[in-house]
């Protein structure tokens, strides 16, 4: 299969030389947060005496710069941002002298200023598509889809004292969404996420231990985790009518499909509850306490690493994936939640973060072992 990778730095193609020059290159994607990329050249002085993408304005502040990975048939861009900072190695021995550059992603324009804001009137994905906009970031439905109601002056208005991405990250989370920002094949496509998790999709590769022909990985770690609430308590004084007990918002189901056929609750056999304290208007409650249920439910976790090549595509965060041979509590539709994309000139690994919200079937015929 064919595996190749482009980088591209200022808006335009690395130079050859640039790119044959790579030590290492390694791309981050967190659906919860910036991705990041490191570059590991090595450095070598000029016949002037300059050190080369050093002193030439190659990586300078902010300078734009993208990776374009390529299996098979699919390309994605899966890092798309800036310079922000590097780490010079000089060494006597001028073989061993190295720079490292790091950058984030174009969400990375949102957290630069901090902001002073009430957004009044509008949903939470309202305002997620309108601080996207100022950005120049395309939006999509999904991103006012499972909203909150309207935040009206007279009752708890939306007050924003952070930056752009602190503040939809906070919103993000209490509505059990996802907030990023991201491109699919080429860069400077941006578009701006702020969507609840998908997965009810079909996977879009096989993590396989057992198959003798189609296997993609050598190992997988697995674990979970069940110290962690199963339903909430949750009450809001209503400010629009009266009454001394307050609006009851209680909740023992994140809303999101399970991944398999025991959820939390039904895999740990008992119910943790939390109660549910910060303010919120009457008709948020629901929400908020689903949002709760959402994170918490993701309480099982898949770590591993393929080659590119016997993956056959490239695995964004956010996807579905299909792990198989992994016995039947763990078989099945996985969510990644992390991609590290490692890729040098005569390789290119994923490793993984997978997520679920559900353990598979016991076996009756192991005497209830999994």
């Amino acid at each position: 299969m064919t595996v190749s990778f482009q980088l591209q730095v200022g808006g335009m193609p690395a130079p050859a030389a640039l790119q044959a020059d790579l030590q290492s290159v390694e791309v981050e994607e967190n659906v919860d947060g910036p991705g990041a990329l490191v570059l590991n050249l090595p450095v070598n002085r000029t016949p002037s005496g300059d050190l080369n993408y050093v002193d030439d304005g190659t990586f300078e502040p902010y300078t734009p710069v993208s990776v374009v990975l390529t299996a098979g048939s699919s390309t994605q861009c899966v890092f798309d941002g800036y310079v922000l900072s590097w780490r010079l190695h000089l060494d006597r021995a001028s073989t061993e002298s190295t720079l490292r550059v790091q950058a984030q992603d174009a969400s990375w324009l949102m957290n630069i200023d901090n902001v002073v804001r009430e957004w009044p009137g509008l949903t939470d994905g309202q305002v997620a598509n309108d601080i996207f906009g100022s950005y120049g970031f395309a939006t999509v439905t999904a991103n006012t889809e499972d909203d909150s109601p309207a935040h009206q002056p007279d009752q708890h208005t939306l007050f924003q004292r952070a930056t752009d991405l602190q503040f939809l990250h906070g919103l993000a989370r209490r509505n059990g969404k996802l907030c990023r920002v991201t491109c699919a094949d080429k860069p400077g496509a941006r578009t701006g996420y702020f969507v609840r998790p998908v997965v009810d999709g079909s996977p879009v590769a096989t993590i396989s231990l057992i198959d003798p022909l189609t296997w993609t990985t050598d190992a997988l770690d697995l674990d979970w985790d069940v110290m962690r609430p199963t339903e909430v308590d949750a009450s809001q004084a209503s400010l629009t009518s009266a009454g001394g007990s307050g609006v009851p918002g209680d909740s023992t189901s994140s809303g999101l499909a399970a991944l398999g056929a025991r959820d939390l609750p039904t895999f740990a056999g008992r119910s943790s509850t939390m109660l549910l304290t910060a303010t919120a208007d009457a008709p948020e409650l629901p929400q908020r306490t689903a949002a709760v249920l959402t994170e918490s439910g993701w309480f099982a976790r898949c770590q591993g690493e393929a080659d590119l090549d016997r993956l056959g595509t490239v695995v964004r965060a956010g996807a579905l994936v299909m792990v198989d041979g992994a016995g039947k509590a763990h078989a099945g539709n996985w969510f990644v939640w992390r991609v590290n994309h490692l890729i040098k000139t005569d390789s290119c690994r994923t490793r993984f973060t997978l997520v679920r919200n559900a353990i598979g079937p016991l076996s009756s015929s192991a005497g209830g072992s999994q």
